[in-house]
């Protein structure tokens, strides 16, 4: 299956307590925690280029499978990393956070990502 599309926020999990532990003020916690953001994923062969957009902040990350990249956090901080798929899942670890993005069916995207005993779960929705 392709990541290939737009997907939009259709639930999200332990939203607040994760990002007040990387760090986050409070003040953006309580403006992002109901704002639907909208992931668009291009994807040719194994290269990637993931757009997020919450409200008016744009977050953009290309990388290549397998390839050390640059990618920015939800902090706006930017780590190098590798991003690895194994078939419709991509993982990555940005500075102890354990990311893994999930293409459950056609239409719905998953990303769980995971700090200490904080599991913040995010599902997604195709547009």
């Amino acid at each position: 299956m392709s990541f290939n599309g737009k997907y939009q926020l259709e639930s999200q999990e332990n939203f607040e307590s994760f990002m007040k532990a990387i760090g986050l003020p409070d003040e953006l916690i309580q403006k992002g925690k109901d704002i639907k953001s909208i992931s668009e994923i291009e994807e040719t062969g194994d290269n990637f280029k993931v757009t997020v957009t919450t409200g008016s902040k744009v977050l953009v990350n290309t990388f290549t499978i397998g390839k050390e990249a640059e990618l920015e956090t939800v902090t706006g901080e930017k780590v190098k990393a590798v991003v690895q798929r194994d078939g419709n899942t991509l993982t990555v670890s940005l500075k102890g956070i354990q990311s893994v993005t999930e293409l459950v069916d056609g239409n719905t995207l998953v990303n769980t990502m995971t700090l200490g005993g904080i599991v913040y779960k995010r599902t997604n929705k195709r547009m």
